[in-house]
């Protein structure tokens, strides 16, 4: 009967034994996830800020871009203009080398021995012309 008794108490000393070592798992899982949850949330709180961070940086970009584009316009337009005043600067550098090789035909010299009436509308009328300004604009040059 002495084998019965002995054996009862270290039954249960086993079993406060494997209480013991289940209540210490149990706050050693609890403990693991608390800071797999503290981790988690670290890298949610810096996942949040380099988006914040990157939507501001993608504000700034996108005025930036903004900026330049109307910048581009603004001097595609005036090249634009350019290129217009430069074909008619052309022109009229070419009418005038014409003007100058029938006067030269006439009897060249200076304007004195050229002979005909500059003033007059007859023959030199059509070079009349030649004194209008260049009327290129950025508003009539929507296409180049």
């Amino acid at each position: 009967m002495a084998s019965f008794g002995t054996s009862t108490c270290s039954e249960e000393g086993l079993l406060a034994v494997v209480e013991q070592r289940k209540r210490k798992r149990m706050i050693s899982n609890r403990e693991s996830a608390r800071r797999s949850r503290m981790r988690k949330q670290k890298h949610l709180d810096g996942l949040t800020a380099q988006a914040k961070q990157l939507r501001t940086e993608k504000e700034q970009l996108a005025r930036s871009l903004s900026l330049t584009q109307q910048q581009c316009a603004a001097v595609e337009a005036e090249n634009c203009v350019l290129r217009a005043q430069g074909t008619e600067l052309s022109r009229r550098l070419q009418a005038l080398e014409e003007i100058l090789c029938l006067v030269g035909g006439l009897g060249g010299g200076s304007p004195a021995n050229w002979g005909g009436n500059f003033n007059s509308v007859g023959s030199w009328g059509s070079f009349m012309c030649m004194n209008q300004p260049i009327m290129a604009s950025p508003e009539s040059m929507f296409y180049c």
